[in-house]
């Protein structure tokens, strides 16, 4: 049998102190890894494992002793005697501020968590105001930058516009953002290197844009939907979802998870199926699978309809018998198609390509 071999030293440990909890984690852990190896869950918005922090929320913010300010806990590294406060009164207060400014101006109906942490931190998003009515399609995108309006003192200014549905495999709906810039990151350097989108403008006016704030299929999107994997409050949706959200067919009750290997090429990515009433509603991936990182292509994350498409043929069975042993080479069931016209049960052998 072969020795194993250290590829690089074991990381060193590194003793603090949370909440007067003595833990020990390895050197290089932030605090937000230090307080989950402990089982203290800090909440979080823009922070994922998979991607370099950006210290956008500012919610997971945290009390160290001998600091001037809180400081965030999903990018602080530990060191070595650190005391770490999570729930003094400056943290709560910290917290409520932080997530009454979001709900007060960004819809967080669909981000996980914010409905618990707004009771649990005695949120009062409403005493800023009723939220200012939804602008006109488009206007944000072409907000002068740095340029502000005077303040509706009636209102609570929102980000609220209408969806951006601009192709049939995802939504954009900017009314949900926080700029947490997962989807730049995921777009960008950490995987995708694609750089279809990124923050335009300034202040209030900030937000999420392609390039000279064209739409999807103009822009140097790819399709890959990594955008939607990391998205934390729902902005970003598969349009399967959103058509039954919108319906009010959406029924988590109804759903499962199902893994299952892509088809498409040798790499075999592992898909995360969510299925509702036998139908795929969408498809994500695990974070913690080190080839993919949660990442997927175009056909991995949206080449599944096929698999629905089970009703008749459009198109006139070709001669042949009734197991399509006529001309066609239909392998996968059904006929049509670059797979020829003659299966119906996915046993056609004949010459035809259809």
């Amino acid at each position: 049998m072969t020795d194993f071999v250290q590829l690089r030293p074991p990381r060193r440990s590194v003793d603090l102190t949370i909440d007067d909890r003595p833990v020990s984690v390895p050197e290089g852990s932030t605090i937000l890894e230090a307080c989950r190896e402990m089982g203290k869950e800090i909440p979080t918005l823009c922070y994922l494992e998979t991607l370099h922090p950006v210290n956008a929320c500012r919610v997971c913010m945290v009390e160290v002793e001998g600091s001037r300010v809180l400081v965030p806990s999903c990018s602080r590294k530990v060191e070595a005697g650190m005391k770490v406060k999570t729930g003094t009164d400056r943290v709560k207060h910290s917290r409520r501020m932080v997530l009454e400014f979001l709900a007060s101006s960004v819809d967080l109906s669909t981000a996980p968590n914010t409905a618990e942490w707004l009771e649990e931190y005695d949120c009062k998003p409403e005493r800023y105001g009723p939220p200012a009515p939804p602008v006109p399609a488009g206007e944000r995108d072409f907000a002068p930058a740095g340029h502000h309006e005077p303040p509706d003192p009636d209102h609570a200014a929102t980000v609220a516009q209408p969806v951006k549905v601009d192709n049939d495999l995802y939504v954009r709906d900017y009314a949900k953002c926080i700029l947490c810039y997962k989807c730049v990151e995921a777009c960008g350097e950490d995987h995708q290197n694609t750089f279809a989108i990124a923050v335009a403008g300034r202040g209030f006016d900030a937000r999420i844009s392609t390039e000279f704030a064209v739409e999807l299929p103009d822009s140097a999107c790819v399709y890959c939907g990594n955008c939607i994997e990391v998205c934390p409050t729902g902005a970003l949706m598969f349009k399967s979802e959103h058509d039954l959200r919108a319906a009010g067919d959406w029924d988590e009750s109804r759903q499962k998870e199902v893994d299952t290997i892509c088809p498409y090429c040798g790499v075999g990515c592992t898909l995360q199926l969510r299925v509702q009433d036998n139908e795929i509603v969408r498809v994500m991936a695990p974070l913690d699978n080190d080839i993919t990182l949660g990442n997927l292509c175009i056909k991995g994350r949206f080449g599944w309809r096929f698999v629905q498409n089970r009703g008749p043929s459009p198109l006139p069975r070709v001669q042949g018998d009734s197991h399509g042993n006529g001309s066609g080479n239909g392998r996968a069931g059904g006929s049509g198609g670059r797979n020829g016209g003659g299966a119906d049960e996915g046993r056609g052998n004949g010459a035809g390509t259809g």
